[in-house]
């Protein structure tokens, strides 16, 4: 695992934790790697789980799907970002989603209960990893709130809108990528990809946005 330490270091869960401190870390934590192909599932709706994951390598998708197979894409999971989190804190729950890799990914899992109880070696940075985690589920919220927001709005334009804004306030530019393809987004949305494409077409047309596949430029507009 020692050559995903970049990585780590940058994760909410490992932040301001040294390398050598999270090599030892990892250890306590019975960490272990493991490796998924694309289209992949690293965990199923329906399963109990125990241990938080976190991306090293690749790109997830954690997902909602009907009865019917209506698929909902919640979030992204980036390297460095966990998931499964709120689940491990509630073993006897089954998990109510799933997650899907979107590309090739390696995993990194690891036992919730070492996290929140102090090892035995009692490590002075036990503490602030615990401190780390309950910071990572807030932040957590603090997206799905934000995607709450998206979907409140009551027309397909209004929720695009308000998706792209929020994506173009995060990269502090009018130009900006967003991480799902067209199929993704809608999801993401719940919305049908032909209207979304439709809107996107008619915002292009009216001059309040400019796209090429997931690069996205939005212009000054009124209304």
């Amino acid at each position: 695992m020692q050559e995903y330490l970049p990585i780590l270091k940058k994760s909410n869960l490992f932040q301001g934790v040294t390398s050598e401190e999270i090599q030892t870390m990892l250890t306590c934590l019975s960490a272990r790697l493991k490796h998924y192909k694309k289209d992949e599932f690293i965990i199923h709706s329906g399963d109990y789980i125990r241990s938080i994951g976190m991306v090293v390598s690749g790109t997830a998708l954690i997902i909602q799907e009907d009865f019917w197979g209506k698929r909902t894409i919640i979030s992204e999971v980036m390297p460095g970002t966990l998931f499964a989190e709120t689940y491990a804190c509630i073993p006897s729950s089954p998990i109510e989603m799933s997650v899907l890799c979107d590309t090739e990914c390696d995993v990194i899992f690891m036992d919730f209960n070492r996290i929140m109880n102090i090892c035995s070696s009692a490590c002075n940075f036990h503490t602030r990893l615990v401190q780390n985690f309950i910071s990572a589920i807030a932040k957590k919220n603090m997206v799905l709130t934000k995607k709450m927001q998206h979907m409140s709005k009551k027309t397909i334009r209004e929720k695009l809108l308000s998706y792209l804004s929020a994506e173009s306030i995060k990269a502090s530019s009018s130009t900006f990528d967003i991480p799902f393809n067209r199929q993704q987004l809608a999801d993401y949305l719940s919305i049908d990809r032909s209207a979304l494409s439709n809107e996107l077409s008619k915002l292009q047309a009216e001059g309040i946005i400019t796209y090429n596949k997931n690069q996205f430029t939005l212009s000054t507009f009124s209304g």
